[in-house]
């Protein structure tokens, strides 16, 4: 992949916090894919949280690149965890 061609954080910024439809569409993939774990139903449950995780971590990323985007270091969070 070339220079030219590099994805970089300063572009989720400008796709998703800088253009009035990605805004929209983030907060569509937030509300529809960072669902909290399935806590009751055995197995299913541990499915279905193992499914959700997937799609959560895509949107995961793009707020992560967001913020990197905005000088948010994205390991800040992880040094606060007990």
């Amino acid at each position: 992949m070339s220079d030219r061609e590099r994805v970089t954080p300063q572009m989720y910024a400008r796709v998703f916090e800088g253009h009035a439809e990605g805004v929209l569409i983030l907060e569509d993939l937030v509300r529809r894919f960072h669902r909290p774990a399935q806590l009751q139903g055995g197995i299913d449950a541990v499915l279905t949280t193992y499914h959700r995780e997937g799609a959560r971590s895509v949107v995961d990323h793009i707020v992560s690149m967001i913020n990197r985007a905005n000088g948010v270091d994205p390991n800040e969070h992880d040094e606060q965890q007990p």
